[in-house]
């Protein structure tokens, strides 16, 4: 491997480790701040990885957190913060249930009728934000927040009887969706079962790195991501790259919730998951946008999720893992900032040294030629 592979591997690599070093240490400083060992929190947490159970449902988890975080990762590659993925993916979710619970069609068009339902739901609501941005210049972090609180209004009057909503006990629902919506799981025995969606995670994965990194558009998102102004000296249109990253994370996001959704729940209620679009931004982050370094993160994420709850019967609160989740972000932010700037460090006095050796090698050729001439 190249010496200059090297650095960017390293590069790649130290930004994150810092960052989970960091957090634990953190996290550790609060236990003791707090009076508790610092050490046997993590050890629970460590232990309930060997239990097949908690495998199962860390990669079910996983697999909702990675399509989120995929959807996150989009905006960042074009300098865009979609921040309206949680609103986004609830709002799909709702409509697929709904869809999947008036619509009774054969399997082999209904679960394709209600993955496009929750791609162009998630991508409509995405692309309000998107057409603000292009046409007025409303931030789309403004313009998404706002999003997110209408599309909780909006779930809110869908779940009225008199419009699509049916009440169970005390629960607002849409309803059973239809068997021929369902996707079956794969089977662990008495470990559970694995969604069938979390295929879909992995392949959404592979399109994401295929798209970025293998096509004419991609390299214009990436192109317009690290300067618009180059990027339409190059002919690329800025604001139909913005509105295309828009509509793309959207869509994405839209299918964030239907791993859950269409393998387990089969409606759409007040226990559906919510806040997995805030966590995609921190996972996107841990991940640095890179589809293997985000499926890292989502399983860290998801484990911290389901492994925490064994603390309480140990003493120890299990808003531990939270705690870390919120500290893992801030090292994120501050740890890539250091290796950035380490990084630019190497990279100037490889530059000057390679520098000072062209001088050199000129200055030995000047004083040759000298030489000769005499």
């Amino acid at each position: 491997m190249k010496k200059f592979d090297k650095e960017r591997v390293l590069l790649a690599v130290a930004g994150p480790v810092i960052a989970l070093a960091v957090a634990f240490v953190l996290s550790a400083i609060v236990l003791v701040a707090s009076g508790k060992n610092p050490v046997e929190p993590f050890t629970v947490m460590f232990e309930q990885i060997g239990f097949s159970d908690i495998q199962v449902l860390v990669i079910n988890q996983a697999s909702m957190y990675y399509i989120a975080a995929l959807a996150v990762a989009i905006g960042f590659r074009m300098n865009l913060f979609n921040i309206g993925v949680d609103g986004q993916y609830q709002l799909a979710a709702m409509m697929a249930a709904v869809v999947g619970a008036h619509a009774n069609l054969p399997a082999v068009l209904q679960i394709p009728l209600l993955l496009v339902t929750a791609v162009l739901t998630g991508a409509f609501w995405s692309g309000i934000a998107g057409v603000l941005k292009v046409t007025r210049g409303v931030s789309e972090v403004v313009a998404t927040i706002m999003l997110n609180a209408i599309a909780t209004s909006v779930i809110a009057y869908l779940w009225l009887p008199d419009v699509f909503g049916v009440k169970v006990g005390n629960n607002n629902t849409t309803g059973e969706m239809h068997e021929s919506g369902w996707i079956p799981g794969i089977s662990m025995g008495a470990a559970g079962e694995i969604y069938g969606l979390v295929l879909l995670a992995v392949l959404l994965g592979i399109g994401y790195w295929v798209v970025l990194n293998r096509t004419r558009f991609g390299f214009d998102l990436r192109a317009s991501g690290a300067s618009t102004t180059a990027a339409a000296a190059s002919g690329v249109d800025p604001k139909r790259m913005v509105l295309t990253a828009m509509l793309l994370s959207g869509g994405l996001a839209g299918l964030a919730g239907l791993p859950i959704l269409l393998g387990d729940t089969h409606t759409y209620s007040l226990n559906f998951p919510t806040g997995i679009g805030f966590l995609g931004i921190g996972i996107a982050l841990l991940g640095r946008n890179s589809p293997v370094g985000i499926a890292f993160a989502a399983l860290l994420w998801a484990w911290l999720d389901k492994a925490s709850p064994e603390l309480d019967f140990h003493g120890y609160d299990k808003e531990i893992a939270v705690i870390m989740q919120g500290l893992i972000v801030l090292s994120v932010v501050v740890s890539y900032e250091a290796v950035r700037e380490w990084g630019l460090r190497r990279q100037q006095r490889r530059v000057g040294a390679e520098l000072a050796a062209g001088l050199a090698l000129g200055a030995h050729t000047n004083t040759v030629k000298e030489v000769a001439g005499r």
